[in-house]
């Protein structure tokens, strides 16, 4: 891996990159700190058209409005482009991609259908073939960072009883529907099939499989609501150790590592924060709930309860412990 101080350096040579789902949270944060590191970026919204269909959901150019705003004219004019993108088009995806050396590929449900159900799971599985069909398809895409989720990695029955979790681990798909946990069927059915595409047509990829997303989006809008898919199975997940969270801004660092580090493999499991205690449960309420009456102190509960940690993310910091200090702040 490059020291950190060969990263930062202005002379750094610029490369040209699609992140595609740019309109949502992870992806404008992408955008920006791609931008401040010298790459030329195609930003691709994602425009989203329910299977079997011919009408428009949501999604867009129109979306990507507060991405382009809070970039400066000069990046605006010389090294960012922003793509219309249908994940369910494949020749809309090879626009974007056109002589893009990089994938960054984020998929977000559309802003006026945020729920997972079994028909979500389809089209994001039928998105994430397309999206590394395009890029098998192309002679410029040397590497993709597929953005998954914790969800494809830890339910599962008897999960309570295993080893500590990490990303060689895989979500039953069975559980997952015997359950309803839609976001986990998703993400661990459209990781699948990317994975078997990826190997099937010879495609560098890794994937990051994130935490529960907290913190405020470049536009100073709150990532997380009470509504998020992910907390599906949350009181579960903390009794088993397995509850995750991740801030933005280390999760931007995180794929930018894994892009640039030419030694990533696989899937990295990443989260910075473990939800396994009183107090820290009682955080995540605050900010969830922030303007609910007060909730009573971890000292007041009858016992400051700790669960065991029984997930770890050791794979992926091992490859940040240089890398991450060269990164600027979102």
């Amino acid at each position: 891996m490059a020291p950190a101080a060969l990263l930062m350096n202005e002379s750094w040579p610029s490369k040209r990159v699609c992140v595609m789902g740019a309109s949502g949270p992870l992806g404008s944060a992408l955008v920006q700190r791609l931008l401040q590191r010298g790459y030329a970026v195609h930003a691709a919204a994602l425009r989203h058209y329910p299977p079997n269909t011919h009408v428009h959901v949501s999604g867009g150019v129109d979306c990507l409005e507060g991405v382009l705003s809070s970039c400066d004219h000069e990046k605006k004019n010389k090294r960012l482009r922003a793509f219309d993108t249908d994940p369910l088009d494949y020749h809309s995806i090879l626009d974007a991609l056109k002589g893009c050396s990089g994938l960054f590929y984020c998929f977000d449900p559309p802003s006026d259908r945020p729920t997972y159900d079994e028909l979500m799971a389809e089209v994001e599985v039928r998105a994430a073939h397309n999206v590394l069909e395009a890029c098998a398809q192309t002679s410029t895409v040397d590497k993709v960072v597929f953005t998954s989720s914790a969800t494809a990695v830890i339910w599962r029955d008897g999960r309570n009883t295993m080893p500590d979790m990490d990303e060689r681990n895989w979500s039953d798909i069975s559980f997952c529907k015997k359950y309803k946990l839609w976001h986990g069927l998703s993400k661990t059915l459209a990781e699948k099939a990317a994975w078997a595409l990826a190997m099937d047509r010879g495609l560098n990829m890794v994937s990051v499989n994130g935490g529960l997303l907290v913190g405020s989006s470049p536009q100073g809008h709150q990532l997380m609501t009470v509504d998020n898919p992910y907390l599906k199975g949350a009181a579960e997940m903390y009794e088993d150790g397995v509850f995750v969270t991740v801030d933005l801004g280390f999760l931007v660092a995180a794929h930018i590592c894994v892009y640039e580090d030419v030694s990533s493999y696989g899937r990295y499991l990443c989260f910075n924060q473990v939800i396994d205690s009183n107090t820290a449960a009682l955080k995540l309420a605050h900010m969830l709930f922030p303007s609910s009456p007060s909730s009573p102190s971890p000292q007041s509960l009858e016992e400051e309860r700790v669960y065991q940690q029984r997930i770890s993310n050791k794979k992926l910091n091992k490859l940040m412990v240089d890398f991450e200090r060269g990164l600027l702040p979102v």
